[in-house]
């Protein structure tokens, strides 16, 4: 069981190593992670340089200039790290030929006097564990802090930076311990929404890294692109219009595939939408996940494998009601927002709105979704033993809440997918699913023909087969 170290002793013991060696560059929120190695002692023989080169001008001369104009973004953070670590082996490789070098770096906008900046920031930290390997690992976070003080952001920031040093060196042999160990002393005053682990000593999947932040609630939300690497909605998503589409993807159907095409066509030429600005998100929430008492990781990489296949980026989440989307979403100005549903989980989502909130409060119920500008495309299905469809227009909506979803029509915000195929509503994923496992033919033709190749070729979801060759 791992040992639990106050962020002191973590320091020390790494100022106590002494073949650990390397330099921080801090910009924004004071040069709080080199000061918990100087206040432990020891520290010379650690720290071979600490700088904040704060002024934007004094920063462009060191680390260049930033074409976005913004300075806490990603692209900063692997400059700082590339200037200062060709720097570290330049000037001191000859003359510790046995010690791991290691760069840590961060660019932070911590909370203003009035409140207007929440506080977020970029950190990285460049590491060596072999001195004899020229090559070197990267892990990389963005965090927002939760803490509504200016000093307490400043000092979560350098109990993480220590973190995250002692976790690269002591648990990288066991990426998810190391991955818990950055919360260490900090439980309910940081969010970590995005981590990238790369290099040659690691072959971890960072789709799994980005499950267990969710998994483990270091975060409610992540992202990562059709690559499987993770990504942050400021860096892609900021002021964009967003679609999303939520399902348990296992496997993506036709259907499933069709509601992506049909829905994203319908979003981007909506009237209040520039189509060169729009993004498309799948989504898996936990409990779409979670099948058992434990979370099945092998299945969420087989789904994430057809998704990224697909040319999806993927989030994870754990947001059971869509208004917590839509607000971590507003954070980066994304508006609107286009929400892709099927109709009968439409017509569970309204019945429960409706259900819960009989005690007057049933406008602010269903205003925490359709107060912004959001609108719900929905997907129809075909009415139980009947050949009619149930859409939007016809769904049993209970009697005490038509007045509302009439008016939610009659203005847009919620609209049924047009040039959908009926032809495969027919097909449900869960029935899909069992014929993969049992291995009986005629799945192939209720799936695209990309998806159908993947499951067979890597054996994805218990497809039969004599050698299993997915790795992960």
């Amino acid at each position: 069981m791992r040992q639990l170290l106050e962020t002191d002793q973590k320091a020390l013991e790494i100022n106590l190593n002494p073949n650990i060696y390397g330099t921080f560059a801090e910009i924004g929120a004071g040069q709080e992670v080199a000061r918990y190695f100087f206040q432990v002692g020891a520290a010379a023989g650690t720290i071979a340089k600490t700088m904040s080169a704060y002024d934007k001008v004094y920063s462009d001369q060191i680390y260049g200039v930033e074409p976005s104009g913004r300075y806490v973004c990603e692209s900063r953070i692997h400059k700082m790290m590339d200037h200062e670590y060709e720097l570290m082996v330049d000037r001191l490789r000859h003359d510790k030929p046995e010690t791991n070098f290691f760069v840590f770096a961060d660019t932070i906008a911590a909370i203003n006097y009035s409140r207007t900046i929440p506080g977020d920031g970029w950190m990285g930290l460049r590491f060596q564990l072999d001195p004899t390997d020229s090559t070197h690992n990267d892990l990389l976070l963005h965090v927002r802090m939760l803490d509504n003080d200016n000093q307490l952001q400043q000092q979560a920031i350098g109990i993480l930076g220590v973190n995250m040093i002692y976790a690269a060196y002591h648990y990288h042999k066991d990426p998810e311990t190391l991955i818990l160990s950055l919360l260490d002393s900090l439980k309910g005053r940081i969010s970590i929404d995005m981590i990238v682990l790369e290099g040659a000593n690691f072959t971890v999947d960072n789709r799994l890294l980005s499950l267990w932040l969710v998994k483990h609630g270091l975060t409610d939300i992540t992202m990562f692109d059709p690559q499987g690497r993770s990504i942050h909605p400021s860096e892609f998503l900021y002021r964009k219009s967003v679609m999303v589409v939520r399902g348990s993807f296992r496997p993506i159907t036709l259907v499933n595939e069709d509601m992506l095409r049909a829905g994203y066509k319908q979003f981007r030429e909506s009237s209040t939408v520039d189509p060169s600005k729009t993004f498309l998100l799948t989504e898996l929430t936990l409990d779409n996940l979670q099948h058992s008492a434990e979370m099945n990781e092998r299945d969420f990489l087989h789904r994430a494998t057809l998704l990224n296949a697909l040319g999806q980026t993927v989030v994870i989440s754990n947001y059971g009601r869509y208004s917590d989307l839509i607000n971590y979403l507003s954070l980066y100005k994304v508006n609107p927002v286009g929400i892709v549903l099927g109709v009968n989980e439409l017509l569970q989502l309204i019945s429960e709105r409706f259900r819960d909130n009989q005690d007057g409060r049933l406008l602010a119920a269903f205003g925490e979704i359709f107060t912004r500008n959001v609108k719900l495309f929905v997907y129809p299905a075909q009415q139980e033993g009947s050949a009619d469809l149930m859409t939007a227009q016809n769904v049993p909506i209970p009697e005490g809440v038509k007045f509302l979803y009439k008016h939610l029509l009659d203005s847009g915000q919620i609209a049924d997918i047009n040039n959908f195929h009926p032809e495969n509503l027919h097909i449900y994923s869960r029935d899909v699913l069992n014929l993969i496992k049992s291995g009986e033919p005629g799945w192939e033709k209720l799936v695209p023909e990309k998806v159908a190749r993947l499951i067979k070729t890597n054996n994805l979801f218990e497809y039969p087969s004599e050698q299993l060759s997915f790795e992960y």
